[in-house]
């Protein structure tokens, strides 16, 4: 029962925030949307220089996503919720559905380059222990 009104309280907060980057938001949303569509080369677009340099071909940043963060590879219900500037890079919380039905709290680490906006990291916070 607690954790059904935390999770309402996160999903009102993420609909009344209207002063977010737009643009943040939609390089989010369309990453999420072609990991839904299977379209890993368009996912692979919106991973910043690091992340690429990391996994070095879509094929295995697909395989990562996939095995790592099924709650990303089949996402639904997305609700943005709180971002904020931290040293050089901009945090985005992201509230998201899984496969499984359970809700997660995404933080996102975005970086702005000159071909716009790029996520350099995704880490599932914790969600509080609720005791009833």
């Amino acid at each position: 029962m607690f954790r059904t009104a935390i999770l309402a309280a996160l999903v009102c907060a993420g609909t009344s925030v209207t002063a977010q980057d737009a643009s943040i938001e939609g390089v989010i949303t369309e990453q999420l949307q072609a990991f839904r569509d299977r379209d890993v080369g368009t996912a692979w677009t919106f991973a910043s220089p690091m992340i690429q340099g990391i996994f070095q071909t879509p094929e295995n940043f697909g395989r990562m996503v996939q095995n790592g963060y099924p709650m990303v590879w089949d996402n639904s219900d997305v609700q943005f919720l709180e971002q904020q500037e931290f040293e050089s890079r901009t945090r985005q919380e992201v509230l998201i559905k899984g496969p499984d039905g359970a809700f997660y709290i995404l933080d996102y680490q975005m970086i702005e380059t000159e071909a716009g906006w790029l996520i350099n990291g995704v880490q599932v916070i914790p969600a509080p222990d609720i005791v009833s």
